[in-house]
């Protein structure tokens, strides 16, 4: 893999310039007030810091004084970790098409525990996830859902609709040649898909489904309804607009789930929505190398710090 041979990878000098040149292109930005310095002469040395202990890549706004590196407000905020390790960890996770485990990633970086590799993955997903959907789906959007988790513990056979199965519904409305967007939700219900769809969907769409029960309660929201019989073992049927098929959804739950049973084997329902996020990223930045992918998700750590723990108020 060539890029793993790039300096920022190796070299923690290299990581800070090169995060640097991707969050401030025009020069260093105050995550306190916003002032950005174009002449980029706020940086100062190592015996100038408020606490007595020098940074590399130290700033001073000339605004309102606070000091601050390249790391502040960003997943990389406050961390132990060598910056070029969590470069590393981004591309590894970018690179790897069904993903890459917390235990894989503590020994290609040669962290101290599980605990911090599985913390830095999860920060790195909470980087991935999508901001504000600015714009719907548009052209034919497949929605289909699908059961994610383990078997039932009991013996008993519980169907994934209801209450008592171990199994948690996954949502996806992908765009062909587009987007995908993929939700856990508690139930597969109307109640809980239909706000989904109408929040996300145009309503010009063409939307292909298949014939579970739910979908056909949206047609008055999405009139260009088109379903796939998969009771009559009908796959895909062909229109004079448009071949009728879900095929293109039920590939990316075939990648989510060959990264939930393959790689990651267990995922808790509470986290679920993460590995989502982070499955949907690298399928919407599929036509693009894993370089540029990488550098994709490197602007996306800005103004995403995770605590999963409350900090505690000082008083």
């Amino acid at each position: 893999m060539p890029g793993l041979l790039s300096p920022q990878f190796q070299n923690e000098e290299a990581a800070r310039k090169h995060l640097e040149s991707l969050l401030w292109k025009d020069g260093p930005v105050c995550p306190k007030c916003g002032l950005i310095d174009e002449d980029k002469s706020s940086k100062l040395n190592k015996n100038m810091s408020f606490d007595g202990h020098g940074r590399d890549g130290l700033h001073q706004c000339k605004g309102c004084r606070a000091q601050f590196t390249v790391t502040v407000g960003t997943i990389f905020e406050d961390s132990h970790v060598p910056l070029h390790k969590w470069l590393l960890a981004i591309h590894l996770m970018c690179s790897s098409k069904k993903g890459v485990s917390a235990l894989q990633i503590q020994r290609n970086l040669e962290l101290g525990s599980y605990r911090t590799a599985w913390f830095m993955c999860h920060r790195i997903r909470w980087a991935m996830t999508q901001g504000p959907m600015l714009e719907k789906l548009s052209g034919i959007v497949e929605v289909d859902e699908t059961y994610v988790g383990g078997k039932q513990k009991t013996g008993k056979v519980v169907r994934p609709t209801l209450e008592g199965s171990s199994k948690t519904p996954v949502l996806a409305l992908v765009e062909r040649g587009g987007e995908v967007r993929s939700f856990p939700i508690e139930r597969a219900t109307l109640k809980n898909i239909k706000p989904i769809m109408e929040k996300h969907i145009d309503p010009t769409s063409h939307l292909v489904t298949d014939d579970f029960p739910v979908y056909y309660h949206v047609r008055d929201q999405f009139p260009n309804h088109h379903t796939a019989n998969h009771r009559e073992k009908e796959c895909v049927r062909r229109e004079v607009e448009l071949k009728v098929t879900p095929n293109t959804v039920e590939s990316f739950f075939a990648l989510l789930k060959r990264s939930k049973y393959g790689i990651h084997h267990h995922t808790s329902s509470k986290y679920l929505g993460s590995y989502c996020a982070e499955r949907d990223f690298v399928y919407n930045t599929r036509k693009v190398s894993d370089d540029e992918r990488t550098e994709k998700a490197l602007r996306a750590t800005k103004g995403k710090r995770l605590m999963l723990k409350r900090p505690r108020n000082v008083n």
